[in-house]
């Protein structure tokens, strides 16, 4: 299995993402010009994580992620259902409690965590809204999901710029750095097919969870969702 289909089937996009683990946080790098820990700053800071707090850093792959949180103080826990990426973040983060899990089934009991993030996984999911849901039950009450996600550009040139990498340059910059070069046209097609910045609050609000609210980074090519359990 080379890559997955749009219809998200767990069993092939768990594959795909053992195939590309390896190279998976280089290939990011330089496909996001660098931008990739720009973002991640930003989910740090609204993450807002406290020392002693519990932060679920669901689909974290490598752990990349997460080492953020576990640096203001928190509990971190990086869950995935790539075993090939869990085991390549075990590798550099030893310290870390990685887990196996289906976002669509989390292994945790009700309020668990103090704050919830996803970051470049949720479009993954083969039903955003089942993980969107138990995301909501494994938080506890007052507690804060913060959504990192691929989104659509709000400038019309810049949006046409961007497609035109998307779909052009993305799949021969991945052919020259990514272990698995055919997965990043799914990437793509996923990026093209997800909601907008609307849409996506508008299914986050539909799940249960209240103050939805988003921000744009990098033109709106990354959208960085937010809200709180009642």
């Amino acid at each position: 299995m080379s890559r997955a289909n749009l219809d998200k089937q767990p069993h092939e996009v768990a594959s795909m993402f053992d195939a590309v683990a390896k190279r998976y946080d280089l290939t990011n790098d330089v496909l996001s010009l660098g931008q990739d820990r720009q973002w991640r700053r930003r989910v740090q800071a609204l993450v807002a994580a406290q020392p002693g707090d519990r932060v679920l850093d669901l689909a974290a792959g490598t752990g990349t992620s997460s080492v953020p949180f576990a640096d203001d103080g928190a509990y971190v826990v990086p869950c995935d259902f790539s075993i090939g990426m869990l085991r390549e973040g075990k590798r550099h983060h030893a310290e870390l409690p990685f887990t196996a899990g289906d976002g669509m089934r989390l292994p945790f009991a009700d309020s668990t965590f103090d704050a919830v993030t996803i970051s470049f996984g949720l479009r993954n999911v083969h039903e955003p809204e089942v993980a969107l849901a138990e995301m909501l039950r494994v938080t506890r009450p007052g507690g804060r999901l913060v959504v990192c996600e691929f989104s659509h550009p709000t400038f019309g040139p810049f949006r046409t710029v961007y497609l035109e990498y998307l779909m052009r340059a993305l799949p021969p910059v991945a052919r020259a750095v990514s272990s698995n070069p055919d997965s990043y046209v799914y990437l793509a097609e996923s990026i093209i097919a997800w909601p907008d910045q609307l849409g996506l609050a508008k299914v986050i609000a539909e799940t249960g969870w209240g103050a939805t609210r988003w921000e744009n980074l990098s033109g709106g090519i990354v959208a960085l969702h937010t809200a709180t359990k009642a």
